[in-house]
C-alpha cells in the first residue's frame, strides 16, 4: 500500500534540505538548507518554520541536552544556541583540507557526535573522512577516510551497528561501533544501489533495524536489510530526497526533506509520511 504524503509548502523551498532531527521536547522538527545557510526549525502541525540564517554553509546538525545544537559548518563543529544566537567553533576536524566541508553528522544513541566530510568541488577525490566529537572534548577522533561524501549515518536499535554510505561511490556498509570508545571496525559492504534504484544520500533506522536511505538520484526510500536485501521502497513526489528522519508521537512519521536539482512543484520541500514502523531514537550531545 502506497502511504500519503504530506508536503510542506515552506517558503522559499529549500535549495539543499538535510538532516531533519526530531526535537521531542518541542514537538518540532530541526533541519538545515546547505547552499542558502540556515537551520530551520518546523512545527508539523501548522507547517510554521522558524529560520536562523547560518554565515557559512551548514551540512548537518544535532541536539544539545542543553537546549543547543552541535552544528557541521564548512569551518567546523561548532555549537549554536538559538535562544541568543551564539555560535562557537567547538572543533576544526579538517583545516589543511580548504576543499573538503562538513556533511552529513549524527548524534550517537550515547552522545557522541559523529560527522563525515566530502571532497565540496566538481572533479571530486576519496580526499573525505569520518570523524567523532566527545562531549568535552576539543579534537575529534578520525574514524574513518578515504571517502568523497560520507554520508548515511544512523545506529541500529541496540547502538553496536553503524550505517554508513558513501553518495559518489554508491555504496552502504555497516560497521561494528563500540558505545564505551566510540570505536569502529569490521567494516563490511551491505549494498551498492544503482542510480534507477537510487544512490544512498542521508538515513534512519527504524525500531525493527531496517536502514531507510533517501535514493537520492531516484526519487524513492530505499528500505534496506542488514543482510543487503532490498525489503520494499517508497515512491515520493520529489525527484532528489535527501534524508529521512523519524519523529512525531512515538517516532511514527518519517520525515523526508529534498534538494532543488532542476524546477518542480515540490523539489526542496520537506515532506512527511507513515511508512507504518517507529523508528528508533537519536541520541544527544551532553555539551
Amino acid at each position: 500500500m502506497t502511504p500519503s504524503i504530506r508536503v510542506y509548502d515552506i517558503a522559499p523551498a529549500a535549495g539543499t534540505g538535510e538532516s531533519p532531527v526530531w526535537d521531542e521536547r518541542t514537538g518540532r522538527l530541526w533541519w538545515v538548507d546547505i547552499p542558502r545557510p540556515a537551520v530551520h526549525r518546523t512545527d508539523p502541525a501548522t507547517g510554521e518554520t522558524e529560520t536562523w540564517p547560518m554565515p557559512e554553509p551548514v551540512g548537518c546538525l544535532g541536539l544539545c541536552r542543553s537546549g543547543a545544537l552541535v552544528l557541521g559548518l564548512r569551518s567546523g563543529i561548532h555549537r549554536f544556541d538559538p535562544e541568543d544566537g551564539s555560535l562557537d567553533l567547538v572543533a576544526a576536524p579538517e583545516p589543511d583540507l580548504p576543499e573538503n566541508r562538513l556533511n552529513d553528522g549524527k548524534v550517537s544513541p550515547e552522545g557522541r557526535f559523529v560527522v563525515g566530510s566530502m571532497h565540496d568541488v566538481p572533479e571530486k577525490k576519496p580526499t573525505a573522512a569520518l570523524w567523532s566529537l566527545s562531549p568535552g572534548a576539543g579534537e575529534c577522533v578520525l574514524l574513518a577516510q578515504g571517502l568523497i561524501i560520507s554520508n548515511g549515518l544512523a545506529w541500529s536499535p541496540d547502538g553496536r551497528t553503524l550505517w554508513h554510505s558513501c553518495t559518489r561511490q554508491a555504496v552502504i556498509w555497516n560497521w561494528d561501533y563500540d558505545p564505551a570508545t566510540g570505536a569502529i571496525a569490521n567494516r563490511r559492504e551491505v549494498a551498492r544501489p544503482t542510480n534507477e534504484i537510487g544512490r544512498p544520500d542521508g538515513g534512519a533506522v527504524d525500531a525493527e533495524g531496517a536502514y531507510w536511505s533517501a535514493g537520492v538520484s531516484a526519487g524513492r526510500l530505499n528500505r534496506w536489510l542488514p543482510d543487503g536485501t532490498l525489503d520494499r521502497f517508497v515512491e515520493l513526489p520529489i525527484k532528489s530526497p535527501t534524508m529521512p528522519c523519524f519523529g512525531g508521537p512515538g517516532l511514527r512519521t518519517l520525515f523526508v526533506t529534498s534538494l532543488q536539482k532542476e524546477a518542480g512543484a515540490h523539489e526542496g520541500r520537506l515532506l512527511a509520511l507513515d511508512v507504518g514502523v517507529a523508528g528508533t531514537p537519536v541520541g544527544q550531545f551532553a555539551d
